[in-house]
């Protein structure tokens, strides 16, 4: 979720802040259907609506549930390595300052989560803080380095102890009983109870969730790709790169295909609930992976095409604004949705959910090209660069 800072000397890459746009809008849709983790089926709908609102449901988790996440990911690694690269140009460590950069984040995080117990900005603070010990590695060590921890490596030292012990059954996921305590408040809370609730209950729900679900491996795995994307320079446009992401393109779909129907169909293939449950974790991840670079490759291809480019560039503001667009979904999303504000996820299924979210997202795409008409970055932007140089002088 960071973005790259205005005052480096080096340019901005404009498609990185279209793609990043692109996550985020994708990220208000999900959130909105989730009715912002308030998971609840409206009563009394007609039968075509119901239908209509789980084709919407199942289209957009297949698009962009796990993807948008891991377009931030790698987004995330990219922008960690221009903010670096700047300063070892000028002769600088950067490292103590991301440390403290990370720490800000953390607040930043923090503040979303009292909103919103589902953030994801208090994990990136937390898993981005190993970009310091591999700044200075060799593309190869870094590179094998995210292969090993995208692989699951966890997942299969468990896997192969199932094997071995045939008569274990794994215990429920911890996060299980979190979020049925966070049902309680949510049911008849006030605005305090939620506030309380999501930084405590909410937000070690979501961490649980994060570690039993592989993304303590994935998102660094992913932060370390996209510093390795900076270093090739392989969002820059040379004809080298565009062939660089057509063949990213098509050996994802390969890939995609059997990592897809390995997830689906786990259960079916081995019946041991145990065993399948984990493999299916390994399996949607590398899916996730797979299906994510489908994304990011047929966005860097796409935006390339003068006609198409007049739609994307679009979202470069978006982009830009990130971390304010992130926070502000957040608190706006709660109330259009909680019990405290309109309390809408009584009476909104996927597809009316959807509607808010696109008229949401329009309201911000044009608040951030009105905004960043008179100003380089957006307010929280600013505030978390202001901050990060703090105590340490100008750059």
């Amino acid at each position: 979720m960071t973005n790259i800072d205005f005052n480096l000397k080096v340019p901005r890459i404009d498609v990185v802040d279209a793609l990043r746009g692109f996550a985020i809008m994708s990220i208000m849709f999900l959130h909105n259907v989730e009715h912002f983790e308030y998971y609840y089926l409206p009563e009394n709908l007609p039968a075509w609506l119901v239908t209509l609102d789980k084709i919407v449901w199942d289209s957009l988790f297949f698009l962009f549930g796990g993807k948008s996440y891991a377009i931030f990911a790698l987004l995330f690694g990219f922008s960690f390595y221009i903010q670096n690269d700047n300063q070892v140009k000028k002769g600088n460590d950067f490292r103590g300052r991301f440390f403290w950069r990370m720490m800000l984040l953390l607040v930043f995080g923090l503040i979303n989560t009292a909103f919103y117990q589902g953030d994801i900005l208090t994990l990136y603070a937390f898993l981005g803080l190993l970009l310091i010990p591999v700044v200075n590695w060799s593309n190869k060590a870094v590179f094998i380095t995210a292969v090993i921890l995208m692989l699951q490596p966890l997942e299969w030292g468990r896997c192969i102890y199932y094997i071995l012990n045939p008569n274990y059954v794994a215990p429920s996921n911890l996060s299980n009983a979190y979020y049925e305590s966070i049902g309680y408040y949510m049911k008849n809370g006030s605005f305090i109870d939620y506030v309380i609730g999501d930084l405590t209950l909410g937000k070690t729900a979501s961490l649980l969730w994060s570690w039993e679900n592989g993304r303590f491996f994935q998102a660094p795995a992913l932060f370390m790709f996209g510093m390795l994307l900076g270093r090739k320079q392989l969002f820059t446009t040379t004809v080298e790169n565009i062939q660089f992401w057509t063949k990213v393109f098509r050996y994802a779909i390969i890939f995609f295909i059997p990592l897809y129907f390995l997830k689906t169909y786990m259960i079916d293939i081995v019946t041991r609930a145990t065993l399948s449950n984990k493999l299916t974790i390994i399996f949607a991840s590398w899916s996730n992976i797979a299906f994510m670079l489908v994304l990011v490759s047929s966005f860097v291809l796409l935006y390339q095409k003068d006609s198409v480019n007049k739609v994307l560039v679009k979202l470069i503001p978006f982009g830009k604004m990130s971390l304010t667009n992130y926070i502000m979904q957040s608190m706006i999303g709660a109330f259009i949705y909680y019990r405290y504000g309109l309390g809408l996820f009584e009476y909104t299924g996927a597809t009316y959910c959807l509607l808010i979210g696109i008229v949401l997202f329009i309201i911000q795409l044009s608040f951030c090209t009105w905004w960043l008409k008179t100003h380089k970055q957006g307010p929280l932007e600013y505030i978390w660069h202001k901050a990060t140089w703090i105590s340490f002088g100008k750059k």
